[in-house]
């Protein structure tokens, strides 16, 4: 079966949770005192561009050619992206997204312009006969406008460098993709047979996006356009452009083209920093395997924010420090032996990327699994002792005050749990495999098995519960699901040398494995929320639980 097959196919169980259930879910008491956050509630815009609505489900993606004209002078961009998609059932309309700042110039199929009804963000396409099911149809949609500057990195940003030069780029994953082109701004239909990027910009600047080079070419009126190419499938948030006085430099990783653009005063620093690309490459080529997007290239491109991880075209702006923007981000004196932002960052061509969530509820899977990819580089490195200090550090920055997982269908954002609370989480099921041979193995065929899919966390977990023999599932939805994490509950009798134990969770059949006793002599045991009794020689106050190899909380009595 083809990955694009089986990417529909685990579609098919995207809302096995119903909208009521999930915000009952999301609004239950939180592991602390403090009040739950208000959860939003999804407006009608939210609910037309978050779900999978009938104007999307027909059809399927293969392909945008996105062609742009950019005046800094004006802010204002001009341009038309042309869709090419398969019908998968017969259908006269189809649904696609553009920020209403964004003039909508004309929409054509060949020569033939096209009706459209523009609802807020989203347009409905409208054809003068039936599209049918296994044909491919394409369509040009020219528009024009000045983008709006919004969100955390300003989604479109004009500025200048220090030397006055314009400094133009992109970062819109949270706002999402058309708030500057025209596109299916959803997550999870991605362009199979990729896509081309051209942009025009004045003459002396450069546009560096996302894909291989193909070539550059002077159009006579003072603008040079830039042309690349991306073989792959690409999420829309993905895609990027970078405009600026650039200089290029390279390296080769193996046979991979390594890729360089930053601006000239930055050019010493980033030739000290980016010398970390090729260790950051040799840990994930161990634990996953080769980068996933060889054809493309692999990029670092300076920007005037932190970072994004925009496909085969990351985008770079840690100051050319070891760090976060300037700081230890763990605290316990690890981050600072590395740039955080080409070790996160790259991560997500692994994790984001090449495997990307079907809807932006399982945001996990990208962030969750890259902040790992964080702990793994660090082990690669540094060794086990250290990971475990690492991921451990991550303790303090979640607030299990709501569910990882948002309400589907309604373009709500996870929490920043999914980051922290995700690594911990994934740290725990590194521990309840209990095989360190056998958990590398387990993540490496995981990433091969869903590379280049979109995937819900269904899949993730159907495929740890068949790879490792265990039920998971309560284990999953007690991390991702609910607020508050399992609490060992102990209670000792110390004259009878015994102590019951069991797990307070609020999935019932949770069920997981655990190591107590004495460090380095540890004891394995399998609390179920039922309780059971041990024997033991030690003392409430001698008796520990190895809480560094699990997100857990421990409640002894």
């Amino acid at each position: 079966m083809s990955p694009h097959a089986r990417r529909n196919r685990s579609l098919s169980i995207l809302f096995l949770f119903s909208f009521t259930s999930l915000v009952f879910a999301q609004t239950e008491k939180p592991a602390t005192n403090a009040a739950p956050p208000a959860i939003k509630e999804p407006t009608a815009a939210d609910l037309l561009r978050g779900s999978y609505g009938p104007y999307r489900a027909n059809n399927d993606l293969l392909f945008y050619h996105l062609d742009l004209r950019v005046d800094p002078e004006k802010k204002f961009i001009r341009g038309s992206n042309e869709i090419r998609f398969k019908m998968l059932v017969d259908g006269t309309r189809i649904q696609l997204e553009l920020f209403p700042t964004l003039q909508i110039d004309k929409i054509e199929m060949g020569k033939t312009p096209l009706k459209y009804e523009r609802d807020g963000g989203t347009f409905f396409v409208d054809f003068p006969k039936t599209l049918r099911i296994g044909h491919t149809y394409s369509i040009d949609v020219h528009y024009s406008g000045s983008p709006v500057e919004t969100g955390r990195f300003g989604c479109f940003t004009f500025k200048q460098d220090t030397a006055g030069h314009p400094w133009i780029n992109t970062a819109c994953e949270e706002t999402g993709a058309s708030v500057w082109w025209p596109n299916k701004d959803q997550w999870r239909d991605e362009p199979q047979e990729g896509m081309e990027i051209s942009v025009a910009v004045p003459n002396g600047l450069m546009d560096v996006s996302n894909g291989k080079f193909m070539g550059k070419k002077d159009l006579g009126d003072g603008y040079t356009r830039w042309d690349w190419k991306v073989h792959y499938p690409i999420n829309n948030y993905d895609v990027a452009l970078n405009i600026g006085n650039y200089v290029h430099f390279g390296d080769k990783f193996g046979d991979l083209p390594l890729d360089y653009y930053v601006l000239p005063e930055s050019l010493d620093g980033a030739k000290r920093q980016f010398a970390q690309v090729p260790g950051m490459m040799k840990a994930y080529y161990h634990y996953f395997g080769e980068y996933p997007f060889k054809k493309d290239g692999y990029k670092l491109i300076e920007v005037p924010y932190a970072g994004m991880e925009h496909q085969s075209a990351v985008a770079y702006g840690n100051h050319f420090h070891n760090g976060y923007l300037d700081r230890d981000w763990t605290g316990v004196g690890i981050s600072p032996r590395f740039d955080f932002i080409i070790i996160h960052e790259s991560g997500h061509e692994w994790f984001g990327n090449a495997i990307t969530a079907a809807d932006k509820s399982d945001m996990w899977i990208h962030e969750g699994w890259t902040t790992y990819l964080e702990c793994l580089y660090v082990e690669y490195n540094y060794g086990h002792e250290d990971e475990v200090k690492y991921v451990n550090a991550l303790k303090k920055k979640v607030k299990n005050d709501r569910p990882i997982i948002t309400v589907r269908g309604t373009n709500a954002e996870p929490p920043q749990d999914q980051y922290f609370k995700g690594a911990l989480f994934i740290n725990t099921l590194r521990s309840i495999v209990n095989d360190d041979t056998r958990w590398f193995a387990l993540i490496h065929d995981f990433y091969q098995h869903f590379k280049y899919q979109n995937i819900m966390t269904e899949d993730v977990v159907q495929y740890f519960n068949q790879q490792t023999g265990m039920n998971l599932t309560p284990v999953f939805d007690q991390y991702l699901r609910h607020t508050a994490i399992p609490t060992l509950e102990l209670k000792f009798d110390e004259s009878a040398g015994s102590v019951q134990y069991r797990w307070q969770a609020d999935e019932k059949d949770f069920a997981m494995p655990v190591r107590v006793g004495l460090k380095d002599h540890w004891e394995t045991i399998r609390p179920t929320t039922e309780w059971q009794t041990m024997k033991t020689g030690l003392t409430k106050d001698q008796f520990d639980v190895a809480t560094d190899l699990y997100y857990i909380n421990v409640d002894k009595q």
